[in-house]
């Protein structure tokens, strides 16, 4: 920034000047005169007041009057104006036209070409952030990678967490970083490269700079993407010049992140920029292969794509070791959160291992942004601490969404949504295998009327056919309870998503994962192709008809037996689906301890933070199998809302 400042400043500097001289050659010192009429002058000459005058090829008329004062005037074509001028005794000059000077010809003949040329050099510096050297317009084949010293780099090992057996294995090449000598005396190579592979948000780059911190190295970090530009052979040059400083600075890290950016399989793209992404990639696996070990560069690489990646990109000596960054397990994600509860004040009752059970496929930006949102809304409340009522809230938010209190539902579509919404819950408390109710909403929260939150409580890594049988059931959950209260012409379009998703299930375990009697343990697909490319330009029927028409047939068998199985559950316990939709209707959301309560027919106990100025014995009251064995749909244009 400084060197665009200091270049635009010496092209100001450089105009001003060339102003100036140009100026001092044009203008003349002259003094003051006053212009006259062609009239007034004549009438001048005539009365013998003018003195000399001075005329110019262009009838301009400059001249001293008797009195010494100046004056200028212009002449028409007059034939006698010479002979007026002598018989008055007026002296004449004649001035030749002023021919303007060398310099100034050149100056009008070449400032359009200048102005132009210094408009492309200042947006092509503005482009490539500024003059020369690695910035500068002719570099563009320049790395754009950013160094790190070892002193700038303070992450260390202690500050990642929940990937122990990730740390594990890259503990070697900070070893290697530390004391090289070591292994090359027993002739040992460390690997010259590993790839981070994982979802997002589980810490891979923050692991590669904690390599980089605890070896105390250099650490060079760039984006896949960085490497391609418009110009061909710009990433190739780049890749190029990124090893060279690295191995000016070796022993040193370089960091490529989301690197299926370039290394992608080759052959597989579409369209000319293709080529240009080879090119790279060629260089990419020859300056890997091509440095000696004793070098001491390592590239680390993460991406979350690594099907994606060119074969010769993994293979020894190039990308030799996967280190796999998985989701944190419970014990991970303890860990996890007594980092980053570390940085905020928290109150006595919050339970770091509480959070961790109830936080299940969190990854660990999941759980940093977890923390963050706690701190956010206990900030807003104007508290001191961060309370576990806080880390509740902002757990509810990042799985269910945020809460939009402005949206007003009328009361028969929040009625309808409380019954859709306990509908699932009831299902999914009943069947097999299902993962336990946390809490059922029907405040609206992003796009959904309504949510019902199953938390599972341990994590999980397999699913049996019993247990996607359950979730298929309590995926109609919904839909049932409406059609069975409100009748099938009132049916909404409200479960649209549950009918996806449990379509996607059953076709699952029908075509993936062999559940099917009928079919077998096979594995049917309609389409194939490579994942990065378009499924339209790739794809291709590989069933037979007839064998496509026996998968709808088992589709369809297995969503009816589920179906049924909610429907029977739902009418069995109508007497607690009213009670649990007129919960809904008094709290708007309602907890685990309350669900229990409904389904043992109990008093349903009020949920934490609820108002305690609401009325005495308000609280819903589930009806005995005995009460309910005749249950009537409410009236849903008298129902009370609190």
């Amino acid at each position: 920034m400084n060197d665009m400042f200091k270049n635009i400043l010496l092209w100001v500097v450089i105009a001003v000047v060339l102003m100036s001289v140009f100026n001092n050659f044009g203008s003349r010192g002259t003094q003051k005169s006053e212009a006259l009429s062609y009239s007034q002058f004549i009438d001048a000459v005539k009365s013998g007041q003018v003195q000399s005058v001075v005329l110019d090829d262009e009838n301009g008329i400059k001249g001293d009057l008797q009195g010494g004062e100046k004056f200028t005037s212009y002449a028409p074509n007059d034939p006698h104006l010479v002979d007026d001028l002598l018989a008055n005794g007026v002296e004449i000059k004649a001035q030749a036209a002023q021919e303007e000077s060398m310099l100034m010809q050149i100056f009008i003949s070449w400032f359009p070409m200048l102005l132009l040329i210094g408009v492309w050099v200042f947006f092509m510096r503005q482009m490539q952030g500024g003059a020369g050297g690695k910035g500068g317009p002719m570099s563009f084949g320049k790395s754009k990678a950013r160094m790190l010293e070892e002193d700038q780099i303070k992450v260390t090992f202690a500050d990642v967490a929940g990937c122990d057996e990730a740390k594990e294995e890259v503990e070697e090449m900070v070893d290697f970083l530390r004391d090289p000598s070591k292994y090359q005396k027993l002739g040992g190579k460390i690997p010259r490269g590993a790839l981070m592979i994982g979802p997002p948000g589980t810490g891979k780059t923050l692991l590669a700079r904690a390599i980089a911190g605890e070896a105390k190295v250099p650490f060079f970090t760039i984006s896949g993407s960085d490497f391609v530009e418009m110009f061909v052979g710009v990433g190739a040059s780049r890749v190029r010049d990124m090893f060279e400083q690295a191995k000016r600075h070796a022993p040193c890290i370089i960091f490529i992140d989301e690197i299926d950016a370039v290394g992608r399989q080759r052959g597989a793209g579409l369209g000319g920029g293709n080529d240009e992404r080879e090119q790279t990639l060629n260089q990419l696996l020859v300056e890997m292969d091509g440095f000696e070990g004793n070098e001491g560069v390592i590239v680390i690489a993460a991406t979350n794509r690594p099907d994606v990646l060119d074969a010769a990109l993994l293979r020894p000596g190039r990308f030799d070791r996967q280190v796999t960054v998985s989701l944190p397990d419970v014990k991970g994600r303890e860990r996890i959160l007594a980092v980053h509860m570390g940085k905020v004040p928290a109150a006595d009752d919050v339970q770091i291992k509480y959070i961790a059970q109830g936080t299940p496929g969190f990854s660990g930006a999941d759980l940093a942004n977890l923390v963050n949102e706690a701190a956010l809304y206990a900030a807003r409340m104007n508290k001191r601490l961060v309370s576990m009522f806080d880390l509740e809230k902002a757990k509810d938010k990042l799985i269910m969404g945020a809460e939009k209190r402005s949206m007003v539902m009328d009361e028969k579509e929040k009625r309808m949504t409380a019954y859709h919404e306990a509908g699932h819950a009831i299902v999914g408390k009943i069947v097999p295998e299902h993962d336990p109710v946390y809490k059922v909403s029907i405040m609206p929260r992003g796009r959904a009327l309504g949510v019902t939150m199953f938390l599972p409580e341990k994590d999980q890594y397999s699913a049996s056919k019993r247990k996607l049988d359950s979730m298929i059931s309590s995926l109609y959950g919904g839909r049932i309870a409406e059609a069975q209260i409100f009748g099938w012409e009132q049916v909404s379009t409200g479960a649209s998503n549950d009918i996806e998703r449990a379509t996607e299930l059953a076709r699952n375990m029908v075509t993936k994962w062999g559940l099917s009697q009928r079919l077998g343990p096979l594995a049917y697909s309609e389409e194939e192709g490579e994942v990065f490319l378009g499924r339209s330009v790739t794809q291709h029927k590989s069933v037979a008809d007839e064998t496509s028409h026996t998968i709808d047939e088992e589709i369809r068998s297995i969503i009816d037996k589920n179906y049924e199985r909610a429907e029977k559950i739902l009418k069995e316990n109508e007497d607690i689906l009213h009670a649990m939709a007129d919960a809904l209707m008094k709290y708007e959301t309602i907890d685990k301890d309350q669900i229990d309560d409904l389904m043992s027919r109990r008093p349903v106990r009020d949920p934490q933070g609820w108002d305690d100025s609401a009325p005495p014995n308000s609280g819903v009251k589930v009806p005995s199998a005995t009460e309910a064995k005749e249950p009537q749909a409410p009236n849903i244009n008298t129902a009370k809302q609190n």
